[in-house]
This record gives structure tokens, sequence and C-alpha cells, in this order.
């Protein structure tokens, strides 16, 4: 009887050491499975992050079509056929009143604003040109244009705000030309005329 009863104990506890080894197995693969997790890798991904804002408006409503060109340090033109570029990207790329109209629960909603953005989201060392380009006219009076150029960080700052008069289809104009030293500082701005519709048909012929 006790022979029977020490193997029923020795049994025991070995099946407890097996039992015991076992969840320490998975706790330790558990431990190392969490180690080795990383945080997901978002290839390609772009910050969302601007550090100037160009905006171009004209006055609610109007059915005329104005387009913003910006050329940056490293002669990239941002515009409607180039929307990324030189770290720089056309939000907002407004067409008059094409488009201006939307369905919304069965219901037209027009939005009358006139306005046209470019961002600038890494700053580089150099010349920035801000263009404008009459691409759609319906009207002979000159149509007020006005461009606003803010730098935002570290706090919003106003680098220019003037207002342009384009005189039809195809009428193309500087609006201001600023640079940036190494320290993302304004250290200039002038408006000489530039012709970027030139620079962007010469690049791509």
């Amino acid at each position: 009887m006790k022979h029977s009863a020490l193997s029923s104990g020795v049994s025991g506890d070995a099946f407890t050491d097996l039992l015991f080894n076992a969840l320490l197995g998975f706790a330790m693969m558990f431990i190392i499975a969490f180690m080795l997790i990383q945080e997901p890798v978002a290839d390609g991904n772009v910050d969302a992050k601007a550090e100037m804002l160009i905006t171009a408006t004209w006055p609610d409503g109007h059915p005329d079509d104005i387009d913003m060109l910006v050329e940056g340090p490293q002669g990239e033109v941002v515009w409607y056929h180039n929307r990324d570029g030189d770290l720089m990207h056309l939000d907002r790329d407004d067409r008059g009143l094409l488009a201006d109209r939307v369905i919304l629960d069965g219901k037209t909603v027009v939005n009358p604003i006139n306005q046209e953005i470019i961002t600038v989201r890494g700053l580089q060392v150099g010349e920035y040109v801000v263009n404008l380009m009459h691409y759609q006219s319906h009207y002979t009076e000159p149509l007020p244009v006005t461009v606003k150029v803010e730098k935002l960080n570290p706090e919003v700052t106003l680098v220019f705000y003037g207002t342009r008069y384009m005189r039809g289809s195809g009428d193309e104009q500087t609006a201001v030309r600023f640079s940036l030293d190494s320290q993302g500082e304004v250290t200039g701005t002038n408006e000489l005329q530039k012709n970027l519709l030139t620079v962007v048909l010469d690049k791509s012929s």
C-alpha cells in the first residue's frame, strides 16, 4: 500500500512539474513575442505639417478661372498640371463657378468662395516665385485677385499681402518673389516679373 501511494505521489508531482514547465514556456514565448512587436512603419507617408500657406482669392461667385503657379528654389513649378513638387502641394484648385455645385442629401449646394491654396511643407534656402494666371475670362473688366503669403511656424507671420488686376485669358503676372535663408527666415521680397508658364512649357518640351 505504501509503495502504491508513493508511486501515485511521484506521478502527481511529475505531472505538476510538467504542467508548470509548459505554462512557463508559454509565458516566456508570450513575453518574447510582445518584445518583438514594433510600431508599424508608414512608408510613403508625407508629414501634413505646413510651414507656409499661399492663397489667392477673387470675388465670390465670379465665373472666371484663376490659376496660381509657385516656383520653388529648386526650379520646380507647382500648379494644376503638377500638384506636388519641391516640398509644396496644391491643396485647392478653384475653377471659378465650375464644380462649385455639389449634391448633398438630394439638394444642390453652392460654394461661392473663389480661392486657390498652395502649402509649403518644408522650407528650402532660396527664392520662391508666386504667379497668377488668368486661365479663363468672361468679362473685359480687370479682375482683382488678392494674394497672401503666410509663414506659420513658430507663429503666424504675414510675408506678403497684395492685389493684382488680371486682364483676361492668358494674362500672367508675378504677385511676389520672396527668399528664405538657412534658418527659414524671409530675407527679402520683390515684385519683379517672371513668366513661369514659359518655364513649365520649356521643361515639358
